[in-house]
């Protein structure tokens, strides 16, 4: 069994898929992306398993992955044609050596950046930071920085996060879980068409960067008509181009009643709503789990966090850079490859792997709706993925390089969007009869009125 394999078919097991189906799959391609873990395998692998619940929902066709564009597509999956797409950190963001280790800080949203240096009493100077960083324990800093509710991870060895209480929790935990709707709705009229399996369903997207929205462009390459919501205040400057292809982008303040009754009106109405809030806020917001399912009986509701749902990190607020400090990853990269700072993963790999898992998720939630009539609730993590890249990976790395991308990589299409046009890869899985195509080019956030109509 390839390590590809090994990952998809313990994926596809959490999704109760049957075994044999796994079969259906053929892996293409040579090469890796540099890493101390199997990152392309792993995409390859989370790719696969989305490619294999959309074959599954219309009657089995092969699937076909390409491991070289599925490592693309895990870093930006479009290139620039005469314009840049903006840094993609903010200035403070990043690793910095504290008394007695390192910590990461993530501050690319300026509330989470205003956290982080009120806790340190500094300006946003980079210089001015590392010092001050300089003089805390990583513990006593992280713990600092979230308490005042920003983001921020010590670097953690495989060792101490295997016996750390949250990585405990996540390691006892299931990498998934989803479950069938108690209540009962009405069968559905909707059909999947071979071809364009999503066309005519609904998916309502309130995730943020990076791996909700990344689960949400799937399902519209697959004819599914998504559309995600913000907060007026919201931008990801650096990866809205990639994330946003194919889908429609509303605001609303949900502060604001009138705003607050519209999600609303829009949940009742959508077919799957995929959310990444942590798991007190939209309870918060009159829009629980017991809530959102009286509202839509039929709903698939998948869900995401952090660091897991059980364990006393349960609902912190992390990000893929931060797990990686968090669980391991990054120290582990460091020791073996005999660096003097933390050293992470090559991509954004746990979220990319946790988007396409999400992905399937919600395959599997509707092709159990059209069974049954019922709908479902799922949930994963970022930290979750972390244990399956990490607990899996075998002995054997291919250290191969993948060959560097060419003009055939690409669409031939030019995508005319706000910012410029771009040339977007390949997708990176086939389902034979129903390519992954977009209906519409990326967009910025906040570009289309909040309606389904």
């Amino acid at each position: 069994m390839t390590q590809a394999t090994r990952y998809l078919t313990a994926i596809w097991q959490a999704l109760g898929g049957a075994p044999d189906a796994v079969e259906r799959v053929a892996v293409t391609g040579a090469g890796s992306l540099p890493s101390v873990f199997p990152v392309t395998d792993l995409a390859a692998a989370s790719v696969a398993v989305a490619g294999l619940a959309a074959s599954d929902l219309i009657g089995g066709p092969a699937v076909t992955v390409d491991r070289r564009l599925a490592s693309f597509w895990f870093g930006f999956s479009l290139r620039p044609q005469g314009w840049k797409l903006p840094p993609a950190w903010d200035a403070v963001a990043g690793d910095y050596r504290a008394a007695d280790g390192w910590v990461r800080l993530h501050t690319n949203a300026p509330h989470h950046r205003a956290a982080a240096l009120s806790v340190l009493g500094t300006a946003a100077d980079r210089a001015a930071v590392a010092d001050a960083v300089a003089c805390w324990p990583a513990a006593r800093l992280e713990a600092a920085v979230v308490a005042a509710g920003g983001c921020a991870a010590e670097m953690r060895g495989l060792e101490a996060w295997a016996d750390h209480p949250q990585g405990r929790a996540v390691a006892s935990a299931p990498l998934l879980e989803l479950e069938p709707a108690v209540v009962p709705a009405d069968r559905p009229a909707w059909t999947p068409d071979p071809a364009r399996p999503l066309a005519g369903l609904r998916v309502l997207d309130l995730t943020r960067v990076l791996a909700g929205p990344v689960a949400t462009r799937f399902l519209a390459g697959l004819g599914a008509d998504v559309l995600r919501i913000d907060p007026p205040d919201w931008n990801e400057d650096a990866v809205v181009p990639d994330v946003t292809l194919g889908k429609r982008c509303a605001r609303l303040d949900l502060h604001r009643p009138d705003d607050l009754a519209l999600l609303k009106a829009l949940l009742a109405r959508a077919d799957v709503l995929v959310h990444g809030y942590r798991p007190d806020a939209l309870t918060r917001l009159g829009l629980g789990a017991e809530q959102r399912r009286a509202l839509n009986p039929g709903l698939v509701d998948i869900c995401l966090d952090a660091y897991g749902w059980g364990g006393p990190w349960a609902g912190r607020r992390g990000f893929d850079s931060l797990v990686q400090m968090s669980s391991g990853i990054a120290d582990a990269g460091m020791r073996t490859l005999g660096r003097d700072a933390p050293t992470p993963l090559p991509v954004q790999a746990l979220d990319h792997a946790t988007g396409y898992i999400l992905a399937a998720m919600v395959l599997r939630g509707l092709a159990h709706r059209s069974r049954t009539g019922r709908g479902m609730t799922g949930r994963t993590s970022l930290a979750a993925t972390a244990g399956l890249l990490v607990g899996l990976a075998g002995p054997e790395l291919d250290t191969a390089p993948l060959a560097s991308e060419t003009p055939a990589d690409f669409s031939p299409a030019v995508e005319v969007t706000a910012w410029g046009p771009v040339r977007r890869f390949l997708p990176p899985v086939l389902v034979a009869g129903a390519p992954l195509a977009w209906d519409r080019p990326a967009e910025p956030l906040g570009s289309s009125v909040p309606t389904w109509d």
